[in-house]
């Protein structure tokens, strides 16, 4: 019998024009781990070559970019809206590792109606996260 479909996880991909530059501030100002630079063909790690596609990760969540020109870069966020939304626990202890990192940090820590507290950040290409902690989890 075949395995039931179920659904682990999801990875935004996010446009970029320095698929390696943004890999490293979301490493140096966002606490996440490189897992790997590829140039189109294989995985490397050299300087050299400007990478193609990248894969940064944070415990369970993982943040993938790819490579386009500055013309080519878009984002189909409305105003006031977010490009990427991370559920995490201990959004408050965030909020002070970010600013201690020196993250453009948007708003927050808040509290809001719909029963999340979120911290919102706005990374070196001008997209804009959401890291939002359950407030009724936070209770117990």
């Amino acid at each position: 019998m075949a395995a039931q479909p179920r659904f682990d996880a999801i990875a935004p991909q996010f446009t970029v024009p320095d698929v390696r530059q943004t890999a490293e501030y979301y490493r140096d100002v966002f606490g996440f781990r490189i897992d790997g630079y590829w140039d189109g063909d294989e995985a490397h790690q050299s300087a050299d070559r400007p990478a193609l596609f990248a894969i940064v990760s944070r415990d369970q969540v993982q943040v993938f970019f790819n490579r386009a020109s500055a013309a080519a870069t878009r984002t189909g966020r409305a105003d006031g809206a977010y490009d990427a939304y991370l559920r995490i626990v201990g959004v408050d202890t965030l909020a002070s590792e970010f600013r201690a990192r020196g993250a453009e940090i948007v708003e927050g820590p808040e509290d809001r109606t719909y029963g999340q507290r979120e911290l919102v950040v706005r990374d070196c290409n001008g997209l804009i996260l959401a890291f939002g902690e359950d407030i009724s989890a936070r209770a117990t």
